[in-house]
């Protein structure tokens, strides 16, 4: 006999879309869930949670990643906006707006034209992370420090100053404390853009 959930529902007969209502329901929408959330949302079992959110990976609804040994993660991707002349729209814009305010008022070393290169360096890190939503501080410095150093002699020394600021832009979820993986997450409410 099939298992029930609380509702009554048989948790097979639970539609994928259901997971989804979970990350509708919370307030914050740059958070990524676990399985353990859609489980007491849906009031089902792990490996129905886990079914759900996989079928909703599979057709693109959902990103997942692995965040240690035996945990995983998922998150509603943000797909950058494509107009066909490129043009931002008013959210889009705020958007924009919203992420360089963040930037003028992160504290950052230096002053004028290096304060400005180094702010430069910042959104070249975020908008690195967007368009790779899971890197590696290894990453960072290969692909974002040769062409953004900002007057930093070491790579160590523009990491140290890059990455507090980089944590306080929207949607970027840094590493745990032992974690190496930088991540980018987001819903259809917050979708950044560097225009």
């Amino acid at each position: 006999m099939p298992d029930r959930n609380d509702h009554g529902q048989y948790t097979g007969r639970i539609p994928p879309e259901a997971a989804l209502e979970a990350f509708e329901a919370r307030e914050d929408h740059g958070r990524p869930l676990t399985a353990a959330d859609v489980m007491e949302a849906l009031d089902c079992s792990r490996r129905t949670a886990h079914n759900k959110l996989n079928e909703l990976v599979e057709t693109g609804e959902l990103r997942t990643r692995k965040v240690g040994a035996r945990s995983r993660v998922w998150w509603v991707p943000i797909e950058r906006p494509a107009g066909a002349d490129g043009a931002l729209g008013t959210r889009e814009r705020r958007a924009t707006r919203a992420v360089r305010q963040v930037v003028e008022e992160v504290e950052l070393p230096g002053d004028g034209e290096t304060l400005e290169r180094r702010r430069a360096a910042l959104l070249a890190a975020y908008e690195y992370l967007i368009e790779n939503p899971s890197a590696r501080k290894s990453e960072f410095l290969e692909n974002v420090y040769p062409e953004h150093s900002a007057g930093f002699e070491s790579r160590e020394g523009w990491w140290n100053a890059i990455q507090p600021a980089l944590k306080e832009l929207p949607g970027v979820d840094p590493p745990n404390e032992r974690g190496h993986i930088w991540t980018f997450l987001g819903g259809h409410r917050f979708r950044p853009t560097l225009g």
